[in-house]
């Protein structure tokens, strides 16, 4: 029954999940057989379950449910760089608890509740719903951040995404307005109109 039940979220789910379900007694017995793994702290998953084509962003979005997944994160979901996260970015209100994820590393940022509600989007991704920044407010948090993440990844994010994404240079400075990175963002927009 908890074969199915895993099976039926695509091979993963929370133990909060397991256990509200009625089915966390065969748990032990699953993950000793090997047929069930550990995926994370409170985070079980089928050992030779399908493959997740996202299985970091997964992961956190169960984790951290209230996370938005946010800079060179989103930027690599948006398929607008070619930097390989090594951590996922994820954003947070200010003042609220971070849950501790210990695989895959994150990093996570604090926003201010009007910045951070502006752009959020929800995808399905093997069946969760993840929150994720629009393209156009990623490149506006890319330019506020870009002393922490490198000035030519948002850089060569806005100039993808103008070109080759059709994100309007409008949109991008509407966030950057709300982001508090108009100033830094202004000059280069100018020069690609």
């Amino acid at each position: 029954m908890l074969m199915n039940f895993l099976k039926e979220r695509h091979g993963i789910a929370a133990f909060s999940e397991i256990r509200k379900a009625g089915l966390a007694a065969p748990l032990k017995a699953l993950q000793r057989s090997g047929k069930v793994e550990k995926a994370n702290r409170g985070l079980y998953r089928l050992s030779s379950g399908e493959s997740l084509s996202n299985p970091d962003l997964v992961a956190v979005s169960i984790k951290a449910p209230h996370a938005v997944v946010c800079l060179i994160s989103a930027l690599s979901f948006h398929h607008a760089t070619d930097q390989i996260p090594h951590e996922v970015h994820l954003a947070i209100p200010r003042g609220s608890w971070a849950n501790r994820i210990d695989h895959p590393p994150v990093h996570y940022y604090s926003f201010s509740k009007k910045a951070y509600e502006a752009g959020i989007e929800e995808h399905t991704i093997d069946g969760r719903k993840v929150r994720v920044y629009s393209l156009a407010r990623t490149i506006a948090d890319c330019f506020k951040f870009r002393r922490r993440i490198g000035e030519n990844i948002g850089l060569d994010a806005l100039k993808a995404a103008v070109a080759e994404h059709h994100v309007s240079p409008t949109d991008i400075m509407r966030y950057a307005k709300i982001c508090r990175a108009e100033k830094s963002i202004k000059p280069y927009l100018k020069a690609l109109s």
